[in-house]
């Protein structure tokens, strides 16, 4: 979400700075960094390795971790977050689901610093992953001189990250499809839509400015086209639709009708039928977030049913989910410690990540998913901050960082 929650108070990078309080310095093996670390050019094509393909028993794990929201210096718990649930689910595939970063890294070598800590709990376990970008990935732009551009070049250059430079002419970065294979066979069992939901609304459209109105960003008419007409072009190659989930960094307003069963009004009641009528599950502790503009993502999916479910992140304490109208709109919960969650001693307890289990012979194909909390593995939830210093970096890398 945009804002800082109120109960957070001073931002934790502005208190360390000060010598408010004692870090946790760790330091984490080196191992997974991309080969040259610094360097900015990055192959067009798609990576041959990058397949993603169902397993023999016809098994497919997707983890959805979004809002890890840090600077260099991430919460320790972050980390261990992210390594536990990636050790106890053994997922084939990872999507961080925007913001992956915030404000807070001051120079270029921070800023990968930062991209690097969120990198490297799937590179050392030899894990298949991608990003998406959220509103709050180029807060430290004007400072590193890094753009989600440079980041999403920067992500590509790891081993196991599938990233791709993204479909050209459309707003946004990385927007593209990533197809899984059948165990047995060439033809698309399952699709993942990894889209970018942009940062914030334009200062004006028309003359007119968006005062009043939500101020994030919406997806837009050229994207919306786009996977329409790309859906359409994956049935022909395969000779049916293909199933599919779509990740978002920002809600759509079709969020905040399910929950409230209606457009206009919230009072409980409304809610209380929404449940039943839409098996809404899981906690909403702070209202939806979308932009002031409905980008008619929701209406083209109808149009196309092949979409199974579309999840977000941004609002970071809500973790609910339902069934509208035979596509699940969903929230992962937020990954990061470093980040506002809920008020008082109760700030991390919603801190967690959404598992996705896919069956290449279920009608669907996505059985079920479920979210994981950091309470489930033991995690220090105490309200307090645990950062970590970055990971080292050798002083050849440093001085082509420094120098550039």
């Amino acid at each position: 979400m945009s804002n800082e929650n109120p109960n957070k108070g001073l931002d934790r990078r502005s208190f360390l700075k000060i010598g408010g309080m004692s870090t946790l310095a760790l330091t984490l093996a080196t191992t997974g960094l991309p080969g040259d670390l610094f360097t900015n050019t990055v192959q067009a094509e798609k990576k041959e390795d990058a397949k993603l393909q169902f397993n023999s028993n016809g098994k497919f794990k997707v983890v959805q971790f979004n809002d890890t929201q840090d600077d260099e210096r991430i919460d320790r718990r972050t980390l261990e977050l992210m390594e536990k649930v990636l050790d106890s689910e053994k997922p084939d595939f990872v999507v961080l689901n925007g913001d992956n970063i915030t404000g807070g890294c001051d120079t270029e070598l921070e800023m990968k610093q930062a991209l690097n800590n969120v990198a490297q709990p799937m590179e050392k376990r030899m894990i298949k992953w991608a990003v998406t970008f959220g509103n709050h990935d180029e807060d430290s732009s004007s400072k590193s001189g890094m753009d989600e551009n440079d980041m999403l070049k920067f992500y590509m250059k790891f081993k196991y990250n599938i990233n791709e430079p993204g479909e050209k002419y459309l707003t946004g970065t990385g927007n593209m499809n990533l197809i899984i294979r059948q165990s047995q066979g060439k033809k698309a069992a399952f699709n993942l839509w990894l889209l970018d939901s942009g940062r914030y609304a334009p200062a004006t459209i028309a003359g007119q400015d968006f005062k009043g109105y939500p101020t994030w960003d919406w997806l837009r008419f050229n994207q919306v086209n786009w996977y329409y007409e790309q859906s359409k072009k994956l049935e022909k190659q395969n000779g049916y639709k293909v199933p599919s989930l779509a990740f978002i960094h920002i809600p759509l307003w079709e969020h905040r009708f399910m929950w409230h069963g209606s457009v206009d009004s919230r009072i409980p009641a409304n809610h209380d039928l929404a449940v039943v009528k839409h098996n809404i599950i899981g906690e909403r502790n702070e209202d939806e977030c979308p932009g002031p503009v409905n980008g008619g993502l929701f209406s083209a999916m109808l149009e196309r049913e092949d979409v199974k479910g579309v999840f977000c992140g941004h609002d970071h304490v809500n973790t609910y989910m339902g069934n509208y109208y035979g596509i699940l709109l969903g929230y992962a919960g937020n990954t990061g410690f470093g980040t506002y969650g809920l008020p008082g001693a109760e700030r991390n307890r919603l801190r967690g990540a959404r598992v996705f289990n896919l069956d290449e012979n279920k009608e669907g194909v996505l059985v079920e998913t479920h979210m994981v909390f950091a309470k489930d593995y033991g995690i220090d939830l105490t309200a307090n901050d645990q950062s970590m210093d970055p990971l080292p970096l050798d002083n050849e890398k440093k001085e082509k960082v420094e120098n550039h």
